[in-house]
């Protein structure tokens, strides 16, 4: 199954989007021309999985090709627009008009690269690259003119989220020594490397800088304690002297995120949801520290915005029940207009080019991988720069999604999305509920890649519920499976297999949950309350047990885990999330379980998944395990994510489909 887990999702901090989604495609080392069965890759060890038949990839094969390459930035000076890719590789292709041919410009060999982040004058730029998906990112220098690489940092740390000084001189960026607790915010001058030091130390809780004042002396960051909340800060970079804007008083508290400097450097724009249910775009002026918002009629959550270089326009996205809005707002008089001349879907990724006319963005939907549009923020003309592949599938014969919702035990309206199967399958369908990570993470109607597959071709129904928690939906919403309240979300779930039920063209006998990360939790916790009522899991990545996920998880992430899941080291919420926790419930699950982890995972510990297979072996569960020993949080190797698939698939079959 395609499965991407974000870096940080709970405060949305890294581009998922930089991700080339080409997890499918084939690769010699998987299947052997003289042998009916695929062999696992080197790195891949496995247990209970019976052999895999080598006719399964060339049915997948229209499946795994399809992919889309997601926005890089502008040239400085020309209308240029620029592309990537990120996978076992990297590059950066340039487009020189709308639709134009993609001319390769950059190339890195190598796997592991995170991101790129480009200097203003677009001299230079820094990557980040970890091993085998342990995460220990660290931090180059490129100069585009010579293509070479130096590494800044030493070898140990944790190293992201930068951002260049308008002056293309200095660096600002997230920061986290190995072993370390919290994540810290440091400066350096790229070009001269011993300048690296620490500006703002964390006290446990994760810092991250957005953006540098007008004239390059200030930066403002944000202090994430939560999914729910922040604090906003500026901060002096020659003296490292701290001034805290928003969040200072309990009565204060709220969400603070994507902070810009406006062009005259008196205020700072930003995305907030103090004093409101649903998040907004905001102005804040530094002098009298009122905050102005721009979108107080909206409903739904303001995804995310970016301001013109002449500071006059602002684009942002509001995101209605999983589909994008998106509008242009005029600084000076407050007026916004809405962008019509779109194809609905999801936007995000936005970015000026200096001219303060054209933006560009991506644009994906169900049909769509990837593509990348400008819209004329004078004309409000719409423009495709770069088109996706869809490999050999009809995009139009693609499953579309349907917005669906339940009630759930409290009388709360949850929802999800439905994709159907052709109408040449008949007969009431088996259906995989596919649960999402986060938990604050939502799910969203995109392109499905490979899991189009098991719609296609198997006939399955999927169903994406975005279960209390979930973000998008407002911060009351958001915070509804906090803590001693964890098992409403599995409710949740038990609320949807009711609706199922009373849908006449679903088969309720045949019920199979999948999930990645936490989502793995949310759909073993499921399992253990409504084992007679599902066939199966698919675990990726998963946690077993929320105390031992939250006592072992990465020190550089832990608080804020603490402030989701609660305190393990709290006596009462210890034994709350031992008794709930699916490892101690093991028994009660008695369907199959698929197993799927990376050893050098530093979010979700191996251990969490050994302990799993270990307790339901013991307990006489069916277990297949599959353990990539070079990967981490996620499987990034194409190889790895192949056979992945195809372990997934003979899981479904074997057990949904029979």
């Amino acid at each position: 199954m395609r499965r991407v887990f974000r870096l940080l999702s709970f405060i949305g901090l890294l581009a998922v989007a930089a991700t080339v989604p080409i997890s499918g495609m084939m690769s010699w080392r998987t299947v052997s021309a003289q042998s009916d069965v695929i062999t696992p890759p080197e790195g891949i060890e496995t247990q209970g999985i019976p052999k895999i038949p080598s006719s399964l990839a060339n049915q997948l094969k229209r499946y795994t090709g399809a992919y889309g390459l997601p926005l890089a930035g502008w040239h400085p000076d020309k209308r240029e627009l620029w592309v990537k890719g990120i996978s076992s590789a990297t590059w950066v292709s340039r487009i020189e008009s709308p639709d134009a041919v993609q001319k390769p410009w950059l190339y890195l060999s190598f796997g592991g690269v995170y991101d790129v982040y480009f200097q203003p004058q677009a001299k230079y730029l820094i990557y980040n690259r970890d091993t085998d998906g342990d995460e220990s990112f660290q931090m180059y220098l490129y100069n585009i003119e010579n293509r070479s690489s130096t590494r800044l940092s030493e070898g140990k740390s944790r190293n992201t989220e930068f951002v260049w000084s308008n002056s293309g001189e200095n660096v600002a960026y997230s920061f986290s020594p190995a072993k370390g607790q919290g994540v810290s915010l440091s400066l350096i001058n790229p070009f001269a490397p011993k300048s690296n030091r620490l500006l703002a130390e964390s006290t446990g809780n994760y810092l991250k800088a957005y953006d540098w004042s007008p004239d390059d002396k200030e930066v403002v960051f944000c202090e994430f304690i939560s999914n729910t909340q922040s604090k906003l800060w500026l901060i002096n970079v020659a003296t490292s002297e701290k001034r805290l804007l928003l969040g200072k008083t309990e009565k204060e508290s709220g969400y603070f995120s994507g902070p810009r400097f406006s062009k005259d450097g008196k205020g700072i724009y930003l995305i907030s949801d103090w004093d409101s249910d649903v998040r907004y775009l905001a102005y804040l002026n530094l002098a009298d520290a009122k905050l102005r918002n721009f979108t107080v009629e909206t409903k739904w959550d303001v995804d995310e915005f970016r301001l013109s270089p002449d500071g006059k326009t602002i684009a942002f996205i509001i995101n209605e029940d999983g589909v994008s809005r998106p509008y242009l707002l005029d600084t000076g008089s407050g007026q916004r207009k809405a962008v019509a001349s779109l194809p609905v879907g999801i936007i995000s990724g936005l970015i000026w080019h200096n001219n303060s006319t054209d933006l560009a963005f991506n644009y994906k939907s169900p049909r769509t991988p990837n593509d990348v549009y400008s819209i004329n923020a004078v004309t409000m003309k719409s423009e495709r720069w770069s088109k996706s592949f869809n490999g050999g599938v009809d995009p139009e014969k693609l499953s579309q999604p349907e917005l669906i919702r339940w009630k759930s035990f409290d009388g709360r309206t949850i929802s999800g999305f439905i994709y159907r199967p052709p109408a040449t399958f008949t007969g009431k369908r088996p259906v995989i509920i596919d649960i999402h990570g986060g938990p604050e993470e939502q799910y969203r109607p995109e392109y499905g890649y490979d899991e189009n597959y098991f719609m296609s071709e198997l006939g399955v129904v999927k169903i994406y519920p975005n279960v209390r928690g979930s973000s998008g939906f407002g911060k009351t919403f958001l915070k509804l499976d906090d803590g001693l309240r964890r098992e409403d979300a599995v409710k949740d779930i038990g609320a949807l297999l009711d609706w199922i039920k009373t849908q006449p063209d679903l088969d309720a006998d045949r019920v199979m949950l999948l999930g990645g990360s936490y989502g793995a939790y949310l759909a073993l916790s499921s399992a253990v309350h409504y084992s007679n009522r599902i066939r199966g899991v698919v675990s990726e990545s998963g946690v077993s047990n929320l105390a031992s996920f939250v006592a072992n998880t990465e020190g550089w992430r832990r608080d804020v885990q603490r402030a989701e899941y609660g305190d393990e080291r709290d006596t009462k919420i210890r034994a709350f999330l031992e008794k709930t926790a699916p490892l101690n419930n093991v028994q009660k699950i008695k369907k199959p379980l698929l197993i799927i982890h990376g050893k050098n995972d530093p979010r979700n510990p191996v251990s969490e998944a050994e302990a799993m297979v270990q307790a339901a072996k013991k307990a006489g569960i069916p277990v297949w395990y599959l353990l990539a020993k070079d990967e981490g949080h996620g499987f990034a190797k194409t190889p790895n994510r192949n056979y992945k698939l195809y372990t997934t698939i003979l899981f479904v079959k074997e057990f949904l489909l029979k």
